[in-house]
């Protein structure tokens, strides 16, 4: 059915381009048809906005920022038509895509350290997003901002986000109505649609409407693999006066067959196993990922002044999954043979988050202050049970794969499948203050703040459904960060903050040692991140430079003088550092010729080690550097044409602890083309574009939270749509 829809899809662009050229010369005037082309044509212009939302202070250019933060526009999701999260920050040189929990849940690597999809935030609110796929359609811009955020954001609901987080801003209403129909295609045979439709009403045009959805489903590249969305997104808002209201509402459900796993390494391996066909699928035919969310937020600003304004945001989100997850585990690096084990495990999620605050601003004697000060509040529940299954008495093949016959012996369970029990309970508590010195006409700009924070976390059985734990921890996680700006368009900065995480419960044995703390839960661990840097902003150019290094602490088992023997308490003794230099830069040298493109160097380094074990090792999975670029060039003797480039490189990186196992470094090369027409004065944009032209297979990741493993890249993948503006 994909294919005939294809031919359907391929055979309508046709008719369209031959209508659209019939309606052009019988229609348009020449001067006017191609005043809205080249509009048209630079309102699809894919760019990297220096800017964003810096949590507590606000959206800010980044000019007036101590911290490095980008936003991937609107446009480049539109043509590069990414189907998840993860392919949209492939542009960040900073930033690299992993999966976690055995399944089809993408991880991001910031800095060399994870952000889970958990702490992906919407419009500045923790735990409202999707968990595991975020699919990026129903959003106007995705902010980057690199480095740590316990006092912009809050601490992280699942503990991660120490070298950067995630934003994403919902779609509103802009100062222009809005109608536009896509389709598009995705090889190797995964056909879809969307439309977004805005306008404003009102005699002032203070109230604003907007509302988008899409649809796709079939097989991707990977052979056999399939996959699902159906996503619909609603705003209303309101603008008038000192008041400013917002209502973002969203539904997304995604599923995933037959997903290509991580493959597993074990401990004593000796080599990294050669790359399987770029396309191959060593899934099985019985894994699957559902998932299902309901989500959005209310925010309400209010001007007291002109110099101050309050503000409040509530958010809420419904989700449930389900799945048969799966352990590939490699046995014999050689010939590729490989155990398959599986689980499912079912699993809702109720979470709410709620921020409010004041943010004042005075100026006395050529001094300016702006005053945050507020709080926040997080509540999640999650509700799961799980079973896990012996491994198959069949083994799989990574490049011959089998069906394996699906594990069905128990070997776990906990809870009731068919409704799952709430296993834990997470409330995080609180309160920030801020000031913003402003001095030389704000050219320079210190900041200072603290943020009090309380983590409080139950645990329950899921089997007697009694409470089993408890975690009731504060800190205090302070900011300091400087902006100087010299001249016009250039501004240096540096910032000294932290990253907060939940600290762990003592195991009974630990690094071979046996703990005499066991069962005492840890305060939570900070990470301290300093990091300085410059800013260029000027017509043609926007660029940033950063030198950074965050101390993140870990727990580790401590030994003990005997007696007893074999003796260690836990404690957060341990340490990783990351140190690292980042470059990113947008620039338009000549009208029409569009480069993005960046670097990252990171040394990251295990310190302070149980007796000693990988003392000055380089992190797992943490590349020694990633470089990007992105081109785009407006034919100047074909005006409606503009063609595209990408290449994504990633350094060599280690593929275990101990630095005995590395995978190769690994370019990737995409090309595309964008084509705008008329059907009759309305643009019609056709885009093409090729991921992975060479088809390379390479090991793309082996970073994991708890062990190594290997994700290998994407093969060569089509992209067609075609969008028209009405």
């Amino acid at each position: 059915m994909t294919n005939s829809c294809f031919r359907a899809a391929l055979c309508l662009t046709v008719s369209a381009s031959a209508f659209a050229s019939a309606a052009h010369a019988q229609d348009s005037d020449a001067a006017s048809a191609d005043d809205i082309i080249v509009t048209a044509q630079r309102e699809n212009a894919t760019g990297v906005d220096h800017a964003g939302n810096a949590g507590v202070l606000g959206n800010k250019p980044a000019e007036d920022l101590p911290f490095a933060i980008k936003s991937y526009n609107g446009a480049l999701i539109l043509n590069q038509q990414p189907q998840t999260l993860g392919q949209v920050l492939d542009n960040d040189p900073s930033v690299r895509t992993s999966y976690g929990f055995g399944n089809a849940a993408e991880q991001f690597v910031i800095r060399g350290f994870a952000l889970f999809g958990d702490d992906v935030g919407f419009d500045g609110l923790y735990g409202i997003t999707p968990r595991q796929l975020i699919a990026p359609e129903l959003y106007e811009s995705v902010q980057v901002l690199n480095g740590s955020s316990a006092f912009l954001n809050g601490a992280a609901p699942s503990g991660s986000g120490i070298g950067g987080s995630v934003n994403l801003v919902p779609k509103r209403a802009g100062n222009k109505p809005l109608t536009r129909l896509t389709a598009n295609y995705t090889s190797s045979a995964h056909v879809g649609g969307s439309f977004d439709v805005a306008r404003r009403f009102g005699a002032n045009s203070e109230w604003g409407v907007r509302v988008n959805g899409a649809a796709r489903r079939g097989d991707v590249g990977i052979d056999d693999e399939f996959r699902s969305a159906y996503l619909l997104g609603g705003a209303i808002d309101y603008n008038s006066g000192p008041l400013r209201l917002a209502l973002d509402l969203a539904y997304q459900k995604v599923r995933v067959n037959q997903i290509r796993p991580k493959l597993t390494l074990p401990a004593a391996i000796a080599s990294i196993p050669a790359v399987p066909g770029a396309s191959i699928n060593y899934g099985q035919p019985y894994y699957f990922t559902e998932l299902r969310d309901i989500y959005g937020q209310f925010r309400a600003e209010y001007d007291l002044s002109d110099n101050a304004m309050i503000y409040a945001a509530f958010g809420a989100r419904d989700g449930s999954e389900d799945g048969y997850y799966s352990t590939l585990s490699l046995l014999n690096a050689t010939t590729g043979a490989a155990s398959v084990s599986g689980s499912r495990i079912p699993r809702t999620d109720n979470n709410e988050a709620l921020q409010t605050g004041i943010r004042v601003r005075l100026a006395e004697g050529g001094m300016t202050h702006e005053f945050n000060v507020g709080g926040s509040m997080n509540w999640l529940v999650n509700r799961n049970a799980f079973e896990f299954y012996a491994v198959s008495s069949v083994n799989n093949n990574i490049y011959n794969p089998i069906e394996v016959p699906k594990p069905a012996t128990i070997t776990v369970r906990g809870g009731n499948m068919a409704d799952p029990f709430p296993i834990s309970r997470i409330r995080l508590m609180s309160a920030f203050a801020s000031d913003t010195i402003g001095l030389w006409d704000d050219r320079i700009l210190l900041t200072g703040g603290l943020r009090i924070q309380q983590i409080v976390a139950k645990g329950y059985s899921n089997v007697t459904r009694l409470q089993t734990s408890e975690y009731r921890k504060d800190a205090i996680t302070p900011v300091v960060g400087l902006v100087i700006k010299p001249v016009d368009g250039v501004s240096l900065y540096a910032n000294r903050i932290e990253a907060l995480v939940q600290g762990a419960a003592a195991p009974a044995t630990s690094g071979g040692l046996n703990i005499v703390n066991a069962g005492e839960i840890l305060p939570p661990y900070k990470s301290t991140q300093y990091e300085v840097g410059g800013k260029l902003t000027l017509d043609m150019v926007t660029a940033n430079f950063s030198f950074f290094t965050t101390d993140r602490a870990t727990a580790i088992a401590v030994p003990l003088p005997a007696p007893p023997a074999n003796a260690g308490r836990f404690a957060a003794s341990g340490l990783q550092r990351n140190r690292g230099i980042e470059l990113s830069i947008q620039a338009e040298p000549v009208n029409g010729l569009r480069i993005i493109t960046g670097a990252s160097v990171i040394d990251a380094r295990l310190r302070r080690q149980t007796n000693g074990l990988n003392e000055g090792k380089q992190v797992a999975g943490v590349p020694d550097y990633l470089i990007n670029g992105n081109v785009e060039w407006d034919l100047p003797f074909v005006p409606a044409l503009t063609l595209t480039g990408r290449v994504v490189h990633t350094g060599k990186q280690p593929a275990n602890a101990a630095n005995t196992l590395w995978l190769p470094s690994w370019t990737r090369f995409d090309l595309g083309a964008r084509y705008v027409t008329l059907v009759g004065d309305n643009p019609l944009t056709f885009r093409f574009g090729v991921d992975n032209v060479a088809d390379k297979r390479y090991w793309a990741s082996a970073f994991d939270s708890s062990r190594p493993d290997l994700l290998q890249g994407a093969p060569r993948t089509f992209k067609l749509s075609a969008s028209i503006d009405l």
